[in-house]
């Protein structure tokens, strides 16, 4: 295997990775303050659809970012209001969000479609680092929203259990009432991260149509929405868990392609399902009743808090 195929299937599955990723960490610490949306795949596409229609008619990568993130927060505090406020069912909720984001997405993305917007997040060298042989070009030759990545992982892992606000994000999925107890709003909380969490879902989707396929067509996210959900569960809910999941999903999807044209012969929807095939057997493997481990969940997940009943 010569090392330009090494790096080109290395710095893909890095930009495969990357776009799960945005949605896997913020959907952590959503459900680490007690709320899951399992609409992350309907996220994703408004994501993808609301950047794509700003890069396209503005020419406004920075732009294109910001809206993107607006309409994720947006479609957050939707979610927040539905499931905290409200405290329907989050996993109705979730479901509605899904059907809500695929459809809408699909209706407001008919003009773009197919339209090349000639704006991307492109590569960018960092000087020295990427002279590195092999991990140079495939780790430090990545796009703005790689590099992003690359600070949002620490500070994630840092802010969660090493700071006294993650410490109180713990305690928001862990037991509810004893914060509301100690003075802290639990809804106000819930409301913020659950908004968070569905900005950087959305960012997700911005990966995919302005990094990762340059185009926009419905239902271009197939199914990464799900892939982040799973991860979610593979990585026990820890942000740098989620990393090594993330890579081991993307390298199968790129290894899948490059299989395909040696054994030309099985159907291409065989390679394009390998990454949906891990993700099941990586969830059977880690949350299976055969370990005989304690589920590792906050315990709160999908409970709606109720002050009276504390």
């Amino acid at each position: 295997m010569s090392s330009a195929l090494i790096v080109s299937i290395i710095s893909t599955a890095i930009l495969y990775a990357v776009s799960v990723l945005y949605a896997a960490i913020g959907e952590i610490f959503a459900e680490k303050a007690g709320v899951m949306n399992l609409g992350l795949e309907g996220v994703m596409l408004m994501g993808a659809v609301s950047g794509y229609l700003v890069a396209v008619h503005m020419k406004n990568l920075a732009l294109a970012l910001f809206v993107v993130i607006a309409v994720g927060a947006v479609l957050g505090l939707v979610f927040a209001f539905v499931t905290v406020t409200l405290q329907a069912d989050q996993t109705v909720a979730g479901m509605a969000m899904l059907t809500f984001g695929t459809g809408l997405s699909g209706f407001i993305g008919k003009e773009v479609c197919g339209v090349n917007a000639n704006l991307a997040f492109e590569s960018i060298a960092i000087p020295g680092l990427s002279k590195i042989p092999i991990i140079g070009p495939s780790v430090f030759n990545q796009n703005l929203l790689v590099y992003a990545m690359y600070i949002i992982i620490p500070v994630s892992m840092i802010y969660i259990y090493k700071t006294r606000p993650g410490m109180i994000l713990r305690a928001l999925g862990e037991n509810p009432a004893t914060l509301d107890s100690a003075g802290y709003n639990v809804f106000a909380l819930r409301y913020g991260y659950v908004i968070f969490g569905s900005a950087m879902t959305a960012v997700s989707g911005a990966c995919v149509s302005l990094a990762y396929t340059n185009f926009w067509s419905d239902n271009m996210t197939s199914g990464k929405g799900w892939i982040a959900v799973a991860l979610v569960v593979f990585a026990s809910w820890n942000p740098l868990l989620a990393v090594f999941g993330a890579l081991l999903f993307g390298a199968i999807s790129v290894i899948g392609v490059d299989i395909q044209m040696v054994f030309s012969a099985l159907p291409s929807e065989f390679y394009s399902a390998l990454p949906y095939v891990a993700t099941i057997v990586a969830l059977i493997f880690t949350t299976g009743n055969f370990r005989k481990k304690r589920s590792t969940a906050p315990a709160a997940l999908c409970i709606p808090y109720n002050r009276e009943e504390r």
